[in-house]
């Protein structure tokens, strides 16, 4: 494995690493961030997941949010993949909401994107065995979150593998990518036109299958993407018809940045801990 270590800072108490890796999955090199706790009594430690919005990189969350604090607190590592895959033979679009930068964290069927675009093996499969082997006595609890793009990767990632993840949460996720402006460039360019093949990769249909982590979301009113883009109608209507625990909060007068995250993040890591301890 072509793990190397990039950058390592001391961060209350406990140390944020950056690496780099050739991804067997997603055919390029890859960085990736993540948290190791100070973990002085040497006990067993839980890991969350954390993904990234639309053009964010793994050093968003690591450098805006101020999680290490949280992090630290609970005892617990945070993993922060990237957001798609990377480099200059990589297939790339245009626009800022396709190609490097959107994932999507799906597994492309059409071409070009099918050569590389494989986030969610790469997350799930790949990238979850080297996980496993940074962070020091791992107790294998683990749950996932997310923002935007990413919390809809998190809620499909976390719906998907329900018995992996202890518990899900996202900051104004794209909840029904089949139905707004995002979901449906990326789904038909990624996925092609079979509307069918969609299904796998919407949190509001995967909700429909019940026995799911128990999930908050948290949304921000004053959030210029939340009308055309991050509607809750559907998935929750589709939640409370197959008895799903979801908590769906707004936050009045918050929008779509770091600011946002920041300031609710510890509700999150609360939230988190609660089932993963």
């Amino acid at each position: 494995m072509s793990l190397k270590l990039i950058e390592k800072h001391r961060s209350f108490g406990g140390e944020q690493r950056k690496y780099t890796h050739y991804s067997e999955v997603l055919k390029c090199e890859m960085t990736f961030s993540i948290y190791l706790p100070s973990n002085k009594e040497m006990r067993e430690i839980p890991l969350i997941w954390w993904l990234s919005g639309l053009t964010c990189t793994d050093d968003n969350f690591s450098q805006k949010s101020g999680f290490q604090r949280l992090a630290e607190r609970y005892q617990v590592a945070v993993m922060i993949p990237d957001t798609s895959p990377r480099g200059e033979h990589v297939a790339d679009h245009d626009g800022w909401d396709l190609g490097k930068g959107a994932g999507f964290y799906l597994n492309a069927t059409q071409d070009p994107w099918a050569k590389n675009y494989h986030m969610y093996t790469y997350i799930v499969d790949e990238l979850s065995a080297i996980a496993s082997t940074l962070v020091p006595y791992f107790s294998g609890e683990e749950s996932i979150m997310g923002h935007s793009m990413g919390g809809h990767g998190a809620l499909v990632i976390g719906m998907k593998s329900a018995t992996r993840f202890k518990a899900i949460s996202a900051f104004s996720p794209i909840l029904s990518p089949a139905r707004v402006p995002w979901g449906i460039k990326a789904f038909s360019t990624y996925l092609g036109e079979d509307q069918a093949a969609w299904k796998k990769w919407d949190a509001s249909e995967l909700i429909k299958e019940g026995g799911m982590p128990p999930i908050l979301i948290t949304q921000g009113t004053e959030d210029h993407f939340y009308r055309e883009q991050l509607d809750e109608t559907h998935f929750l209507k589709n939640a409370e018809e197959n008895n799903q625990i979801v908590h769906y909060e707004k936050k009045e007068g918050y929008d779509h940045s770091y600011f946002f995250i920041a300031t609710f993040l510890e509700d999150h890591f609360s939230f988190h801990m609660q089932h993963l301890r």
